[in-house]
């Protein structure tokens, strides 16, 4: 879902313990028997679906252990280390920012969602009533804040350079060619700050702060668009291990009707559930850590 700003605490201990168990060098992808489950990372083990997910891998013969983390950094490097044998906490742009850093090359195996990022105002009730002029605050972490430029260009409130891709900053807003400024503010911060401008771009975890529900947006982006595609959340695994048949016999169990739907319930409704296959998501992968390199 979501990056958070505040990590959740939720688990930690037990992620601890379990590295620590684990821990050494890379290691081949686990064989799924109770002797030597697949080890999966997660930042949400407190979900309900993650308990049908391990009675239906169960049922299939593949013991699976989920790890959960409160450090957003840990999974990717649990995985790299060889502790983990996949991670399903993250979108493309999360991932590439990984890879780009640490030299890496973790792979995407499968899509889980897109959680659309939405605008909101208790000012207007529509797009077209916030004036020219007006003032959005969008989240100013460096993901989200780039999302968010692309959220509002896409709702026809501002244009960005050249397009604008998911690096832009507000330094590329076109002023001329925009009908509102951005103003931008801890992503925690955005719902409290509607009470003093237009709109503003919120994340799902904090909407409810500002007594609001996910369709109360004005505007949202279209989860099928080109734009959101660096936020498809997935399934990473190392590369050596992209092609192997338990990982990926684990990512279909993930798309059951029964699994799917406690995942859409858990994100109050907000989530839309995607399917691109393996070669798609490393296509987007490799252009976004094209862009980053060269950022």
């Amino acid at each position: 879902m979501t990056l958070r700003s505040t990590l959740l605490a939720t688990g930690a201990a037990v992620s601890v313990l379990a590295l620590a168990a684990c821990s050494g060098d890379a290691a081949a992808t686990a064989s799924g028997t109770a002797e030597d489950p697949v080890r999966i990372g997660v930042v949400s083990a407190g979900e309900a679906y993650w308990d049908t997910f391990a009675e239906a891998a169960a049922a299939e013969g593949i013991e699976v252990e989920i790890v959960n983390f409160s450090d957003y950094q840990l999974p990717n490097q649990g995985l790299s280390d060889g502790d983990l044998d996949l991670n399903q906490f993250q979108h493309l742009q999360f991932l590439a920012g990984y890879n780009v850093a640490r030299g890496d090359d973790l792979t995407p195996i499968g899509a889980t969602a897109v959680y659309p990022l939405g605008l909101y105002s208790t000012a207007h009730a529509s797009l077209e009533e916030i004036p020219d002029g007006g003032q959005v605050a969008i989240p100013n972490d460096e993901t989200n804040q780039a999302r968010a430029l692309l959220v509002l260009q896409d709702a026809g409130l501002l244009t960005l350079r050249e397009g604008g891709n998911s690096f832009s900053t507000p330094a590329d807003v076109v002023a001329e060619e925009s009908r509102v400024s951005v103003t931008p503010v801890d992503a925690a911060q955005t719902a409290i700050a509607l009470a003093d401008v237009d709109a503003s771009i919120i994340n799902n975890d904090f909407v409810g702060d500002a007594g609001l529900a996910e369709d109360d947006a004005i505007f949202t982006d279209d989860p099928d668009s080109a734009a959101a595609e660096p936020y498809i959340n997935v399934w990473v695994a190392r590369s050596a291990d992209a092609e192997d048949e338990t990982l990926a016999r684990l990512v279909d169990i993930y798309h059951s009707p029964e699994i799917e739907a406690q995942v859409l319930e858990a994100s109050g409704g907000t989530g839309v559930i995607k399917d691109n296959d393996p070669a798609d998501l490393q296509a987007i992968l490799d252009d976004i850590e094209t862009n980053l390199a060269a950022e």
